[in-house]
């Protein structure tokens, strides 16, 4: 897949919305808050499914997660980022339902600098000094909060950790990131599955348990978990890498707004000290991003004049 060099307005819509559904998901979540965080995850697996399925036989490439399934490789590499992600949704879940959303918050916005810090250390990348200084300065707004709970932000680092090792693992899956995705639901479907059912046997299953709208609120846990995932894989291919770069900052910035203003979370002590450190660290990896960027258009229109002398 080629790399676009410029923004497709279809691509911004696609990218804009996926950041935004998730920005908004904090509050779908905090609605079913009441129940196991399993169960909603495994809800969101199996009523995924069908939707991520249905996107493929439309674009008719269902064979190549077929194929996929034949090939030992792959099957592993899928089954790795499947748990990644089901790590990721597992601590989000979580951390809304017990009023951590300003953390899960803090995990999405250093996100981004630790898949600087991981191709510094996996893939032997540079990094520029505008880049040090902002892991640096997020690392001392990690410290900061350390100090003052007497113990790790978890739920900032597991996300953290659990989407950055997700989102590195995932480039190397030579599949569609559509295809991706239903083989990594495909896959997790058994356990989902299996999981409901015991629920079931045991007397403990909520899905028609609590009425008509948390079965309605079940059911959607598909929709919302599996079209922001195709907005964004599909907008991803029409927009350029530092453009989702600076959009990505939307999701975290609504679940932290959430947090504040409608969770009632309190913003105090070291988290007032410690998010201003973390803004500074994005502001300063988005200019260097940017400045990357324009510097690889200057690159392609010296490389351009050179061929046309």
């Amino acid at each position: 897949m080629s790399i676009p060099q410029s923004d497709s307005p279809k691509g911004l819509v696609y990218a804009i919305a996926a950041y935004g559904l998730w920005g908004f998901l904090p509050i779908y979540m905090k609605a079913l808050a009441h129940l196991p965080a399993a169960e909603i995850i495994a809800h969101r697996i199996i009523w995924s499914l069908p939707i991520a399925a249905a996107v493929l036989l439309w674009q008719g490439r269902a064979a190549e997660v077929g194929q996929a399934l034949r090939q030992p490789r792959l099957l592993a590499m899928g089954a790795l980022t499947a748990m990644l992600i089901s790590v990721n949704w597992l601590i989000y879940v979580w951390a809304i339902a017990n009023d951590q959303a300003m953390d899960a918050a803090l995990g999405y916005y250093i996100n981004p600098l630790f898949s600087v810090l991981l191709g510094a250390t996996l893939l032997g990348e540079r990094l520029s000094r505008g880049q040090f200084a902002a892991i640096a300065l997020a690392a001392t707004a990690v410290i900061i909060l350390t100090a003052q709970a007497g113990s790790l932000p978890l739920v900032a680092i597991g996300l953290t950790l659990s989407w950055g090792f997700y989102a590195y693992c995932k480039k190397s899956l030579p599949l569609g990131p559509n295809q991706g995705f239903t083989l990594e639901v495909l896959l997790l479907a058994p356990l989902a599955g299996g999981f409901l059912i015991w629920q079931a046997v045991q007397g403990q299953s909520h899905f028609t348990s609590g009425g008509w709208a948390q079965t309605l609120l079940l059911l959607g846990c598909g929709p919302v978990t599996a079209i922001p995932l195709l907005f964004y894989a599909n907008g991803a291919k029409l927009i350029r890498l530092s453009t989702i770069g600076i959009l990505q900052y939307i999701a975290p910035t609504m679940i932290f707004l959430c947090a504040v203003l409608i969770f009632g979370e309190p913003f105090d002590g070291a988290r007032l000290v410690a998010f201003p450190l973390i803004w500074a660290a994005l502001a300063i990896y988005s200019v260097t991003l940017l400045r990357q960027a324009g510097q690889r258009r200057r690159d392609r229109r010296d490389l351009a004049a050179r061929r046309m002398q």
